[in-house]
């Protein structure tokens, strides 16, 4: 099991936007995203500075095939849609990142 953090931005006219998809994330996108061994999403919001916190834990063995998985279906691509539009991608994220990546330097069970 993989821990991933990452991180993005949001615009402040959106949030309340944003919590309102995600009260109601649609069940294709969550069943996707656990047909790629995703589990234990959280996304986490800090104002007033905000920015989205996301944690994941991936449980599978080929996390850019399961990625790639994820970003050809076509519920969830309808999904981001609503969703990118709210988001403001870090001026630091790594070429080809829309969510900055972030590396885990800490953990306690």
């Amino acid at each position: 099991m993989q821990r991933m953090g990452m991180m993005i931005g949001i615009a402040p006219e959106k949030i309340a936007e944003y919590k309102a998809l995600h009260a109601a994330v649609w069940p294709q996108v969550l069943a996707r995203l656990s047909e790629a061994n995703v589990r234990n999403y959280t996304i986490f919001l800090r104002e007033p500075e905000n920015v989205l916190f996301g944690y994941w834990e991936y449980h599978g063995a080929d996390f850019n095939a399961d990625m790639g998985r994820i970003a050809a279906d076509p519920e969830t691509q309808r999904w981001w849609t609503f969703c990118g539009p709210c988001q403001v991608p870090l001026a630091s994220r790594a070429e080809g990142e829309h969510w900055a990546m972030m590396e885990p330097v800490f953990h306690m069970d």
